[in-house]
């Protein structure tokens, strides 16, 4: 979805400053999206309000220095009110999730970010609690996930359903992956499915998942032929068959984990984010360093932010820890208005195109229009433009659109790694079939969906097992070998522990078994307690 980026009167004077005459290259200017400079951050708590104080750099939520008098498992044990039948396909997840214990853990320790603000705006909503361990079922709480279905974010909506419920998406910003925006759209999303379904929450949540037009015509379906039209009874895709029971499944070992041998840690009942409204446009690292926290964290609060900096025409809001909140303010009061964006001003080439020069600056053809009064795409050798640009390099900005992209294009593969450059006519299906490969893995490659469109010039990674390739392709495979990006890979050492196995520690860092080995001397079959392993991990990829 295409969107105007409105810049201001001062974004106009700085450019005009900028092309009139300064000789610098590289120069700090800009407040490119408010009209007025913010001398204050205003703070709206959301959920439960509570009073900021200092924190730590960690996403993870701080260990309480007191019992809490109230653990949020309790309140959400509390709001449990769908029906549960008894039924052979919840039984079956029950099975699975007591045998993976640590797949629980993993969905305790990403959830802690975001689940008292879910359960409050389900609380205030009057919705059943069970909707709050929805995410888990959809992403696994993972605030990057993208399925093949193009669906993203924690509540992985597709990208026509997120505009129905009034979710931006541009090139700097998706809500479908904004925790707040998202949240508030996936409960109202959920509502309208209840009213339909007069109420029966497994038929609201199978409409969640498959469309409310695929439940219907199966309800039509089986009243034509005289049987029961409840969720259980009705022909569904095989997903939707699943979908609820693993819901259900997981709200009965939550509602009594002791009694599956499972541990719940208990979890503060408060906030742990608040959102600070910053006024117009900000650069994500110089947010990142006035809130005292890494950029990597301040992504995984903000997930719906593409590139390096918030989105000119917003939202303008940060989420941030709550105990961080009161000291970015202050901080962001004081900070120079034009030192929210870097401006660069750029002399134009022979041969240059608003396009390359964008592609070049990772910036849009339409913010450079915007930003140096073009009426359109023409621009002439010798002239400047002035280009908005991040204050640190691309490369310190791992969570990114483009970085995510750029790992998931670099990891590696069966086969042989070739890179193809989008033609005229080009889709993942003909490609896939010239280069004998799947296209649902050509998308995966990629970081994308079989469905999403593909653009001229795009790079595209391809595995290819040579002997599918055509001898016409295979002279020109090292010249169109891909250059693999900047490592991000750090060497780390790793005391084992009770319990520990090559496995579990594989599948904790993402890395593979022989990895394991090969890195390590080890002897027998078996680990001992105390011994130290050398892996080399990718340190984007433990993020995600």
């Amino acid at each position: 979805m295409k969107t105007r980026h409105l810049f201001p009167l001062s974004l106009a004077l700085t450019a005009a400053l900028l092309l009139s005459g300064c000789n610098s290259e590289l120069l700090l200017k800009g407040d490119t999206a408010s009209n007025t400079t913010p001398t204050t951050a205003k703070k709206i708590q959301l959920g439960t309000a509570a009073k900021p104080d200092v924190a730590s750099n960690s996403m993870d939520p701080q260990e309480p220095e007191q019992v809490q008098d109230r653990d949020l498992w309790d309140r959400v044990r509390n709001g449990f009110s769908m029906e549960q039948p008894e039924n052979k396909r919840i039984t079956q997840h029950i099975k699975w999730l007591e045998k993976h214990p640590s797949y629980l853990k993993r969905l305790e320790k990403r959830s802690r970010p975001y689940i008292h603000f879910i359960l409050e705006q389900a609380k205030q909503r009057g919705l059943p609690t069970e909707l709050v361990l929805l995410p888990a079922v959809e992403s696994a709480y993972r605030p990057f996930a993208y399925s093949h279905g193009r669906a993203a974010g924690l509540w992985q909506f597709i990208p026509a359903t997120g505009r129905h419920f009034k979710l931006k998406q541009n090139w700097w910003y998706d809500g479908r992956r904004d925790v707040v925006a998202s949240t508030h759209a996936a409960l109202d999303y959920l509502e309208a499915l209840a009213k339909r379904f007069n109420g029966d929450w497994h038929l609201a949540l199978a409409a969640y998942n498959s469309g409310a037009g695929t439940v219907s015509r199966a309800i039509t379906k089986n009243k034509r032929k005289g049987e029961p039209t409840d969720y259980w009874s009705l022909k569904l895709p095989r997903e939707t068959r699943n979908y609820v029971p693993r819901l259900l499944a997981l709200t009965q070992v939550i509602r009594t984990p002791e009694k599956y041998g499972i541990s719940l840690k208990p979890m503060p009942d408060e906030p742990y984010f608040a959102s600070v409204d910053i006024g117009s446009q900000l650069d994500l690292a110089v947010a990142a360093d006035m809130a005292g926290m890494s950029t990597d964290n301040l992504y995984r609060l903000n997930p719906g932010f593409n590139r390096w900096a918030t989105a000119p025409d917003g939202p303008h809001r940060l989420i941030l820890p709550v105990k961080k909140c009161d000291s970015f303010s202050k901080k962001l009061a004081k900070l120079d208005p034009e030192k929210r964006i870097h401006w660069k001003r750029y002399k134009v080439r022979s041969g240059d195109s608003l396009s390359t020069i964008a592609e070049k600056h990772g910036t849009t053809t339409a913010l450079l229009k915007q930003a140096n009064k073009l009426g359109n795409n023409s621009i002439r050798a010798g002239k400047h433009l002035v280009i908005p640009m991040s204050t640190k390099s691309l490369d310190h900005y791992a969570l990114s659109a483009d970085k995510r992209k750029q790992r998931i294009q670099s990891r590696k593969r069966k086969g042989t790694r070739i890179v193809h450059t989008v033609k005229p006519g080009d889709t993942f299906w003909d490609l896939a079939k010239n280069y004998k490969v799947s296209h649902s893995k050509l998308a995966k490659w990629n970081g994308m969906a079989p469905r999403d469109p593909l653009s001229l010039g795009q790079k595209l990674v391809v595995w290819v097992d040579k002997k599918n390739i055509k001898s016409s392709q295979t002279a020109q495979l090292p010249a169109i070998m891909d250059v693999k990006p900047p490592s991000t890979t750090n060497s780390v050492h790793y005391k084992v522990r009770d319990g520990d196995s090559l496995a579990r520690i594989a599948e904790r860092f993402k890395v593979g078994v022989a990895d394991l080995k090969r890195w390590n001397t080890i002897e027998g079959k078996y680990l001992k307690a105390g011994q130290n392993l050398k892996l080399f991990v990718d340190v984007t990829a433990q993020t995600l």
